[in-house]
């Protein structure tokens, strides 16, 4: 029969054991609290040294995401399209659009500078860029907008670009690419010979066109081809809209054949106004040297993180997720 002193010796390693659990668990909350103390003032520390480095950043970064007036003086806007313009990426007409509307509706803005990097993309994009450009320029008449090519402005970039009141370019920048592709590839006797039975149904005679696996239709192919080109004649006449007399196409018919050339070739041809970079343009065309960056990007702390590199940033993410502060 047990008695009361026999349960003691278990009470007491039980006991001793809690106590032990509770101190790991409190040992790892401490070291939590000051992982993230530390990662804070690291933080900080970033902030500090980036507003010495760039004591105009905050109002960069407030107009990119703030549908709001920049205070200080007057400026120039600056909307940047980068890389290929597609619906699924960052240079999209609705991205676009909106650093657009922002730029032209901040009363401190002088003038607008959208500055292209852009082997080009999708024509509907580049179109809605196009008429949203035409449509603002109509409604504030007094702020003008220049384009300035960066190392290249081709295709859909160009299409963009020849809305604007003028093109700038370097003379080593790369411009025109007035043309229109569709590419793909053929895999019909690589199927024979690895043994692979192509099956493929429709209902309509063509719904399978451009199936990679099928031999090409002459039919197809000349259908496709007159789609082609009627989209390479909507991009023609929106470019020749866009710049008017300045275009010498008539002189150099092969403008429109899809060739591509320097700044410097390009303001003999008419498809560049001028030499000169973005901060030429603020300073001596617009006479507002200060340039506000009005491209919508992520958010601060997303573009912060990714200022001061992914693995800070996701150190300063991973705490703030797994902050446990009782």
């Amino acid at each position: 029969m047990a008695t009361e002193n026999d349960s003691k010796p278990d009470n007491w390693e039980r006991d001793a054991l809690t106590r032990l659990a509770f101190a790991a668990v409190n040992e790892q909350r401490r070291a939590r609290r000051w992982r993230i103390f530390f990662t804070f003032l690291f933080f900080l520390y970033a902030i500090s040294v980036t507003f010495l480095v760039n004591p105009h950043i905050l109002d960069t970064w407030i107009a990119e995401d703030e549908d709001i007036i920049v205070g200080g003086d007057k400026h120039t806007a600056l909307i940047e399209i980068e890389g290929a313009i597609t619906a699924d990426s960052k240079t999209n007409a609705d991205n676009i659009i909106t650093g657009l509307r922002n730029a032209f509706k901040d009363k401190k803005t002088v003038g607008v500078i959208l500055r292209i990097n852009s082997p080009g993309g999708s024509p509907v994009q580049s179109g809605y860029i196009y008429d949203e450009i035409k449509r603002l320029r109509k409604k504030y008449p007094e702020i003008p907008l220049y384009a300035v090519v960066v190392d290249l402005c081709a295709s859909g970039g160009y299409y963009i670009a020849s809305a604007a009141d003028k093109i700038y370019a370097d003379k080593a920048s790369l411009v025109g690419s007035i043309g229109v592709v569709l590419n793909g590839f053929g895999f019909v006797n690589t199927l024979d010979k690895l043994g692979v039975e192509r099956r493929l149904y429709t209902a309509g005679d063509h719904k399978g066109f451009l199936d990679p696996f099928s031999p090409e239709n002459p039919v197809e192919v000349e259908h496709i081809k007159k789609t082609l080109s009627q989209v390479h004649e909507q991009f023609i006449n929106m470019v020749k809209q866009g710049r008017g007399e300045r275009l010498k196409y008539q002189e150099h018919p092969e403008l429109f054949s899809g060739l591509i050339w320097t700044g410097e070739q390009g303001i003999e041809l008419g498809l560049v106004d001028a030499l000169g970079s973005s901060s030429y343009v603020a300073r001596d065309i617009f006479k507002a040297e200060k340039l506000v960056n009005f491209t919508p990007h992520n958010t601060l702390v997303e573009r912060f993180a990714e200022r001061f590199g992914a693995s800070a940033g996701g150190a300063v993410w991973e705490s703030l997720q797994n902050m446990n502060l009782k």
